[in-house]
């Protein structure tokens, strides 16, 4: 049976930390563990996710929820609340609801006071790690035979009706993931015809019908080049050159955002060495199956600008076709003869190879994200295969790996902070505080540890970092990589807990390290935006948009005004003009960036409704009313009309790709949008003018409350790079009981009847 292990850094000597591992969440496989009754509530969840797979895609992360509410001796004892047509919503059926959620909500914490999750979602992160590890020779000590099992659950569960993988789990068949999908199940054993549900055969079939892969997206191209099923030639120029460029060129490292550069990096080392893995009979066997010509006949040159139309989410507009053109027929034959391969070629893989290690370190080996990780790690064993560099990367391959219902798959790297930082917030606000308290302790314990306490190694700007001490990361502080919102969140808290008795909730932060994190929060995500955006032009991906450079984000802007304004309250003299001017040019920025229908685009959730909610958060914590702001009137006018009849809010993934309102289909309403959009109109001082539409919100959720106190899981709501979707399961346990506590605190009661 699985098992979730909290803050333990194992036996593993390559494997170090700088907080002891606090919020590190890892899977054992124990063959001893777990009675009759535990096996067949794991299997019956299985099953059941296996039943419904095209009806609800995203699973409910059930497999450490019951482990942990085991642990913690969780009973529901508060019956459940119903409220019918026509009856009014009391104060007294809203706390009963409340403190439902909020109980649930706190048995779900665990020892070190975070709350696990799967944060995944995306179906091109698990594959290639899978492709490392065979390359490497390491596939069985990594991944034993249960493991393989839990990958392949994974990927039959999400195989789409038409055989195909969509680049995330709600999305349409793409190329690439299912190319990626397909190669995966074969390394991991099964037949050219195997799988559950002739897994292999269907997805074989789908590629061939949207003309094999030499229609694979250019990332695909890269790793079937690594495995030696494509050719590099069939791949547009990725020269480590790059990383020596002069910085005043518009075109820079140092200009890139930083998921970009951290990804091309290791793969213009891995394109720079031309590296091919071992070419076994599997190897040969995938030539056969995947292209639809005889592989020797494929023309190359004619592959690299081949891409299906189902990936094609950025068209390369023809300037960027002509770079890699002259590229491919002038530049790279020079560098890769002599004297150029010695004077030149050599020299850029040594300073990419530089800069990979110097990533590594950083971050405990974590790297910034999944898809780092791989590439990294293959770059560090194409150096030096016995070397610590891999060593210390395969220390931290149980990190990314996650087991639930629907399998075992790979994370984007953790969202420990994010949801401690917003789960510790919607417990403050239930105003629980006495019942909740050492759950409030815990959280604010863990949030402390989590804080970075340091800039990245040496001289960091050197290495096109940024500063990061006083930040919060995404997931713990061993990943090192500061994120302005994690930041804005984690210091709200901090501040809101430092106002509570200590004795209750913990020893607030030191004042020092407040003044830290104040310096963070810009209106970028991880490093200040400042290179221009024509640079886009040269995004070389083909199913994302506006990657190339850091770009300003409704949400960041929002929660770094909420965070400051309640910072400059505590702590008055603090760099008071500059925060001041910070908050009158953040309030211009959310004024400038609304959408003519009065939403805000959402970026990192699903969407105009997401965006809105921290929109709305920022200007009302900037003093901003429905009287004095027209933004604010604009954005009360999108929320009412996008109301559905049964009182609640639900919004398609498609809105994110589309850049346009789209609604659910069939007029269904989901629980977490509906809390945003509550939340936001609360913001929005809708309780003064006319509540009805909020008690209509909040009886939704209140009948949407499952028997345990939690709420079901529902549609996808993560979203990155607008055309990518991930999967935050405690979503679902967070925002409709915070909802229904902002709810309860500052909407009068009872309602009139809804």
């Amino acid at each position: 049976m699985w098992r979730l292990k909290i803050a333990d850094g194992g036996k593993d000597p390559y494997i170090f930390s700088t907080n002891n591992f606090v919020g590190r969440q890892i899977w054992e496989f124990d063959p001893e563990a777990g009675t009759p009754e535990e096996r067949a509530q794991v299997e019956a969840a299985r099953q059941d996710f296996y039943n419904n797979r095209y009806k609800i895609k995203p699973c409910g992360d059930l497999l450490w929820r019951f482990q942990v509410l085991r642990e913690n001796n969780f009973k529901q004892t508060i019956p459940s609340v119903k409220i019918e047509d026509g009856e009014e919503i009391t104060y007294e059926k809203a706390t009963s609801a409340l403190k439902r959620g909020a109980l649930h909500l706190s048995a779900l914490q665990t020892s070190d006071g975070h709350w696990p999750a799967q944060i995944a979602g995306p179906l091109f992160f698990l594959p290639p790690l899978v492709f490392c590890m065979y390359i490497t020779g390491h596939l069985d000590s990594v991944f034993p035979e249960e493991y393989r099992k839990e990958i392949l659950r994974y990927i039959y569960y999400h195989q789409n009706e038409d055989g195909g993988w969509g680049l995330h789990i709600e999305g349409h068949s793409t190329m690439f993931c299912t190319a990626l999908n397909y190669i995966c199940m074969r390394i991991l054993g099964e037949g050219p015809d195997g799988g559950q549900d002739n897994a292999c055969a269907r997805a074989r079939k789908w590629i061939h019908d949207h003309g094999g892969v030499t229609h694979i997206p250019s990332w695909g191209k890269t790793w079937l080049s690594i495995l030696g099923v494509f050719d590099w030639c069939g791949s547009n120029p990725m020269p480590p050159e790059f990383w020596i460029l002069p910085s005043f060129l518009p075109m820079h490292p140092a200009k890139m955002w930083c998921y970009c550069r951290l990804v091309y990096m290791p793969m213009s080392y891995l394109y720079g060495k031309r590296f091919v893995g071992p070419i076994t009979p599997l190897i040969l066997q995938l030539r056969e199956e995947l292209f639809t010509q005889p592989y020797e006949k494929v023309n190359w040159k004619k592959a690299r600008h081949q891409c299906a139309k189902e990936d094609l989410y950025y068209p390369h507009p023809l300037i960027q076709d002509l770079i890699w053109d002259s590229l491919y027929i002038f530049t790279e034959p020079l560098l890769t003869r002599w004297p150029f391969n010695k004077l030149v070629r050599e020299k850029a893989l040594q300073v990419t190879m530089k800069h990979i290690h110097y990533e590594d370190e950083t971050s405990r080996y974590i790297t910034i994200g999944c898809v780092e990780k791989v590439l990294c790690m293959l770059a560090c064993w194409v150096e030096d295969p016995n070397g610590d560099a891999f060593k210390k990367h395969l220390a931290r391959v149980p990190d990314y790996l996650w087991v639930s219902e629907d399998g075992m798959t790979m994370q984007s790297f953790g969202s420990q902070e994010w949801d401690a930082g917003f789960a510790v917030q919607a417990l403050l606000a239930s105003n629980l505080i006495e019942e909740l308290g050492p759950t409030l302790a815990k959280g604010h314990d863990f949030i402390k540890k989590s804080q970075v306490r340091d800039n990245p190694l040496g001289d960091f700007k050197s290495m096109y970092r940024h500063i990061s001490k006083g930040s919060w990361t995404f997931s713990d502080q061993d990943h090192g990589w500061q994120v302005s919102d994690c930041t804005a969140e984690g210091l709200k808290c901090c501040l809101l807990l430092s106002m509570l008795p200590p004795e209750i909730v913990g020893e607030k932060m030191e004042p020092e390290r407040l003044y830290d994190s104040s310096k963070k929060g810009g209106l970028a995500a991880w490093e200040p935006a400042g290179a221009q955006d024509w640079l886009e032009l040269l995004n070389p991906t083909e199913f994302f948009a506006d990657i190339v450079v850091e770009h300003e984000y409704v949400e960041c802007t929002g929660s770094a005004i909420q965070a400051l304004v309640l910072f400059k309250k505590l702590y008055p003299g603090h760099r008071k003009k500059e925060i001041e001017n910070f908050i009158a040019n953040a309030v211009r920025f959310l004024e400038d960036t609304q959408t003519a229908d009065g939403s805000w685009y959402g970026n990192w959730g699903v969407c105009f409704t997401y965006g809105s909610w921290f929109a709305l958060g920022g200007l009302a914590a900037a003093g901003k009313t429905y009287t004095n702001c027209a933004a604010i009137r604009k954005a009360v006018k999108f929320l009412l009309t996008t109301q559905r009849e049964d009182g609640g809010w639900g919004e398609s993934y498609l809105s994110s790709p589309k850049k346009i309102y789209v609604p659910l289909e069939g007029n269904r309403s989901n629980v977490v949008h509906t809390a945003w959009a509550l939340m936001g109109l609360i913001h929005a001082g809708q309780a003064e003018r006319d509540p009805t539409p909020l008690h209509r919100a909040a009886k939704l959720i209140i009948n949407s409350q499952l028997e345990e106190g939690d709420w079901p899981q529902q549609e996808i709501t993560g979203v990155f790079m607008k055309n990518c979707m991930l999967h935050y399961p405690m979503y679902r346990d967070i925002y409709p009981m915070w909802a229904l506590a902002e709810y309860r605190r500052r909407v009068p009661l009872p309602s009139t009847a809804v």
